[in-house]
C-alpha cells in the first residue's frame, strides 16, 4: 500500500487539534478546581479585589478611574470583534470566489476542493466564535460600567464582580478562538506546519498560563508595596 500525502491530513491535523483541545480542557479544570495555579485565576482574584476597593470607596475620583479602565477593555474587545468579523467576511468572499491559491503542488498535503472547503469552514467558525465572545465581553463590561456609575446605589458587590469577571472570561475565550484560528490558518500551507504550530502553541500557552506564586505571597508583596508607598 502506497502512502499518499493526503493521508498526512488525516493523521497530523486531528492530532494537532487533539493536543490543543486536551490542553484547554486541562486548563479549564485547573481554572475551576485550582485557580491559584493559573494566571487566569490570579487575574480573576485581582479583579475581585479591584471591584471591592472601588465599591468600598465610591468617590468621584475612584469611579472615574474605574470607568476609564472598563472603557479601555470595551474598546479593546470591540476592536478585536471588528477584526474577527472582517476576517470572517474576507473568508466568506474567498469561498465564494473559489480561489485556487492554496491548491498549489508545492503544498505537501491534501489540496482537493472538498478538503479546502473544510479548511475554510473551520477557520470561519473560529473567527465567528471569537467575534461572538468579544461582543459578549463588551456587553459584560458595559453592564459593569452601569453598575459602578450608578450614584448612591446599594448594589451588591458580587454583581459587579460577576460582570467584570464574565467580561474577562469571554475575552479569554475569544483569544483562545483566535489561537485555534492561527493553527487552522497554517493548515492551508499543509498539515505539517499546522501540527508543528499546535505543539509550539501549547508549549507557549503552558508557559503563559501557569502560575507558581501563591495568593498569600501576592498579598504580602502587595501590602509591602502599599506600606512603602505610604
Amino acid at each position: 500500500m502506497i502512502f499518499k500525502k493526503e493521508y498526512l491530513d488525516l493523521i497530523l491535523v486531528p492530532s494537532g487539534l487533539l493536543i490543543m483541545f486536551v490542553y484547554h480542557l486541562l486548563l479549564l479544570y485547573r481554572c475551576l478546581r485550582l485557580p491559584h495555579t493559573t494566571v487566569i485565576g490570579f487575574e480573576n482574584n485581582d479583579k475581585k479585589v479591584w471591584v471591592e476597593k472601588i465599591m468600598q470607596q465610591p468617590s468621584s475620583k475612584n469611579v472615574t478611574i474605574a470607568l476609564d479602565v472598563i472603557s479601555s477593555n470595551i474598546s479593546a474587545a470591540t476592536f478585536l470583534a471588528s477584526i474577527s468579523l472582517t476576517l470572517s467576511a474576507l473568508i466568506g468572499a474567498w469561498i465564494a470566489n473559489n480561489s485556487n491559491i492554496f491548491q498549489s503542488k508545492l503544498i505537501y498535503g491534501d489540496t482537493r476542493p472538498e478538503t479546502m472547503s473544510i479548511k475554510y469552514i473551520t477557520l470561519l467558525i473560529c473567527f465567528l466564535l471569537a467575534f461572538s465572545c468579544f461582543v459578549q465581553s463588551s456587553r459584560c463590561f458595559i453592564h459593569a460600567n452601569y453598575l459602578i456609575s450608578t450614584p448612591d446605589s446599594d448594589i451588591n458587590v458580587n454583581y459587579v464582580e460577576l460582570a467584570v469577571i464574565q467580561g474577562g472570561d469571554f475575552w479569554s475565550i475569544g483569544l483562545r478562538a483566535l489561537y485555534f484560528a492561527i493553527t487552522l490558518l497554517l493548515w492551508f500551507f499543509g498539515p505539517i506546519p499546522m501540527f508543528a504550530t499546535s505543539v509550539i502553541m501549547v508549549v507557549v500557552l503552558h508557559y503563559l498560563d501557569c502560575n507558581t506564586a501563591s495568593l498569600e505571597q501576592r498579598r504580602t508583596q502587595t501590602n509591602k508595596t502599599l506600606k512603602e508607598s505610604e
